[in-house]
């Protein structure tokens, strides 16, 4: 592997509402040769999702501090929240940007699921293209059941256990699902109606697996109030992100409800930004600058202290 590779990690954690254990995973992923490009904390989730990119070397490394940190400070069995999870560090993805494959990638995240089991004694199951079974490819067929469930089935069902470590998940940790994938932007929309019923309706239309768009995940959640659809495009080549929201736009009108605003959680790559459409326009307060992924790599963002 090219060891001038820039490769792109987006770990999800299973904390949103404390801003200071957040800013110590975070600083414990500084390690040379990487940048921090974007992190958040979102309370209606209770999760936070940080972007980092760097060297093939240093990305392995700084994922697996931000999973032993993570796994010192999340307790999941105090902790609730609308998104599904089932560890504190709940999903690390490896993206290729230059100089990497996707195969590569898979290779990064075997490596780092194997230091965060040796390290930091939490259990890893790997998907997308690092699975080391066909039925663990999606994400969602991994966390099936969440924490609470997954740690129950895995007691009792070998076909459930973690890939490596195990057999058991870690008692307040839960375990990791580590992976490789190619870039994912995620994209949630909010209702001007609180109308649980239209977002789930929503979000059943429009998903893959309803038969709705080709890569296109989808939930409808009540998040701080407020209606939302969140929407996962894991292929925004296939079905453009302008694609997305005129047929969000007809499904809302179908199902009597508006859209307010919409918000993107992490970067979208250059490719798949369209300046002057309607689905960035109705993005709350959004800077290419800052949520363009090529964009940031130039103008990384401070590590916290």
């Amino acid at each position: 592997m090219n060891p001038e590779a820039i490769i792109e990690c987006v770990p999800n954690f299973s904390e949103g509402v404390d801003a200071n254990k957040v800013t110590q995973i975070v600083a414990a992923m500084h390690v040379e040769g990487v940048r921090l490009l974007d992190w958040s904390l979102d309370t209606a989730h209770n999760r936070s999702v940080v972007t980092i990119a760097g060297t093939p070397t240093g990305i392995v490394e700084a994922a697996a501090r931000a999973a032993g940190k993570a796994a010192e400070l999340i307790d999941l069995t105090t902790q609730s929240g609308v998104h599904p999870r089932i560890g504190a560090a709940d999903v690390i993805p490896f993206i290729p940007v230059s100089g990497a494959s996707l195969a590569e990638c898979a290779v990064l995240a075997r490596q780092a699921g194997l230091l965060i089991w040796r390290r930091y004694g939490v259990p890893v199951y790997f998907y997308g293209a690092a699975a080391a079974r066909p039925d663990r490819v999606q994400l969602e067929d991994v966390r099936k059941g969440q924490f609470e469930g997954l740690r129950d089935a895995a007691r009792r069902d070998a076909a459930r256990r973690p890939d490596i470590g195990g057999p058991e998940l870690h008692d307040t940790a839960g375990a990791s699902a580590v992976g490789a994938r190619s870039f994912l932007i995620a994209y949630n929309i909010h209702l001007k109606q609180p109308d649980i019923t239209a977002a789930r309706a929503i979000a059943r239309d429009i998903r893959a697996s309803n038969g709705g768009l080709h890569g296109v995940k989808a939930i409808g959640v009540l998040a701080n109030g407020r209606a939302q659809v969140s929407m996962n495009i894991t292929n925004f080549h296939l079905t453009p992100m302008r694609h997305v929201h005129a047929t969000f736009q007809h499904l809302a009108q179908r199902h009597g409800v508006l859209i307010d605003d919409a918000e993107l959680i992490g970067l979208i790559p250059e490719a798949a930004y369209e300046p002057d459409s309607e689905w960035v326009s109705q993005i709350t307060g959004f800077d290419p600058d800052a949520k363009v992924l090529e964009r940031k790599l130039h103008s990384p963002i401070a590590w916290p202290v």
